[in-house]
C-alpha cells in the first residue's frame, strides 16, 4: 500500500545536480524514480466536511493546466456542488503558481481532504508561455502532479505508476534534452464511503507524448491496478486520456482503441458528455485546436446527469486549457 505523508520530501540540490548530469538514458531514469521519496509517496491532507457521500453523486475530472488560479478554479468546482474532483496537471511548489500547493489551496476552500501524487519533477520554471506568471527564479519544489479531492475521508489510497523508463527525461522517446523531467503518468486510486457503500474513485492522466497503442497499455494498467485494489466496488476513472492528441491535424480520439478495452472488462463510457473539451488558454493559445480528451469511464453506476463545464470564469478568463467534465451518477 502506497505510503501517505503530510509532506513531500523535496529533491536535494544533490540530487538536481545528480539529475542534471546524469545520462538521459531509461536505466538512469529508473534509478531516481527508486531513489527519490516524492516519487513513491502520497501526499495527503484537509479536512473532509461530510463522512459519508450522498447515493447521487457529482463528480467533476478537470485538468486544470498548472492550476494558476486556484480561488477562480474552486469557485467553479462549488458552483457545480462537486463532491469528488479529479485532478490532473496540478502545481505543487512551482515558481508559475506562486510556489502554492494548488491542490490544498482548492480543496481548503472547498470543505474536502484531499491527496496529491507526483507525476513529474520538473527542473526547469515552466515554457516560455509561463514566463508571465513566474514569481521567482526558482522552485520551491518543482512538483507537477494529480490529485483528488473529496467531501469525504479518502480511506484508502494507492499511487500506480504506469511507467519508469523515462518518456519525458530520455530524448529518444522525444524528451526536450534542455529540460529534464523525472517521473511519468500516474493515477491515484481512492476508496471513499458512500451512502451505498464504498466505492472506487481514480484520477489518471495518459500519455500524450505517445501514440494510441501506448496509451491502450497504460489502461490496461489501471484496469488491472483497479481490479486488485476494488475488485467488487462501483468504479469512476475520470481524467485526461489524451485521446486523439497526435500531431496536427489528426486529433481523432475514435483511432483509440482503449475505449474498447474497458468495454471489454465492463466498464462504460456514457458518463461522458459529447463535445470538444479543450480551448485556448492564457498559456496554451491555440485558437484552432479542438480536441476530446476527458473522459469517465464507470463501472457499476448510472449516469443521471452529464456535461462540459466551461473553464471561463465569470470575467471571461480561461482557467485552463481544458473544460472540466461533469457527471451525476448513482450506484446501479
Amino acid at each position: 500500500m502506497t505510503r501517505c505523508v503530510e509532506n513531500l520530501t523535496p529533491i536535494t540540490e544533490a540530487e538536481k545536480s545528480a539529475i542534471l548530469a546524469s545520462p538521459r538514458t531509461a536505466d538512469a531514469h529508473r534509478e531516481f524514480m527508486s531513489s527519490l521519496d516524492a516519487m513513491q509517496d502520497v501526499q495527503k491532507g484537509g479536512t473532509a466536511s461530510v463522512q459519508t457521500l450522498p447515493e447521487q453523486l457529482n463528480v467533476v475530472a478537470w485538468n486544470v493546466e498548472r492550476c494558476l488560479f486556484p480561488e477562480a478554479t474552486a469557485a467553479t468546482l462549488a458552483s457545480l456542488g462537486a463532491e469528488v474532483v479529479l485532478l490532473s496537471e496540478v502545481d505543487n511548489g512551482m515558481s508559475r503558481t506562486a510556489q502554492r500547493n494548488t491542490t490544498k489551496d482548492m480543496a481548503d476552500a472547498l470543505g474536502m481532504e484531499w491527496i496529491y501524487g507526483v507525476e513529474f519533477f520538473e527542473m526547469s520554471l515552466g515554457s516560455n508561455a509561463e514566463k508571465e506568471f513566474f514569481t521567482d527564479d526558482f522552485n520551491t519544489l518543482g512538483f507537477h502532479g494529480n490529485g483528488i479531492m473529496s467531501k469525504a475521508p479518502l480511506t484508502r489510497v494507492e499511487l500506480l505508476r504506469l511507467d519508469d523508463h523515462g518518456q519525458w527525461f530520455d530524448p529518444a522517446c522525444g524528451a526536450d534534452p534542455d529540460q529534464p523531467r523525472i517521473g511519468g503518468r500516474m493515477p491515484l486510486l481512492a476508496e471513499v464511503q458512500t451512502e451505498n457503500g464504498p466505492i472506487c474513485v481514480v484520477s489518471t492522466h495518459l500519455e500524450s507524448n505517445a501514440q494510441a497503442p501506448h496509451r491502450h497499455v497504460q489502461m490496461q494498467k489501471i484496469i488491472d491496478a483497479v481490479d486488485a485494489f476494488a475488485p467488487d466496488m462501483p468504479v469512476i476513472i475520470g481524467g485526461d486520456l489524451n485521446t486523439g492528441n497526435h500531431m496536427p491535424p489528426d486529433f481523432d480520439w475514435q483511432k483509440e482503441t482503449l475505449f474498447g478495452l474497458a468495454e471489454e472488462h465492463g466498464y462504460t463510457w456514457t458518463a461522458t458528455a459529447e463535445g470538444p473539451t479543450t480551448r485556448p488558454s492564457l498559456i496554451t493559445r491555440h485558437p484552432d485546436r479542438q480536441m476530446k480528451l476527458d473522459w469517465f469511464a464507470t463501472r457499476g453506476f448510472d449516469c443521471l446527469e452529464k456535461r462540459v463545464v466551461s473553464s471561463l470564469d465569470d470575467t471571461g478568463r480561461p482557467l485552463s486549457d481544458h473544460d472540466a467534465v461533469y457527471c451525476k451518477v448513482q450506484r446501479a
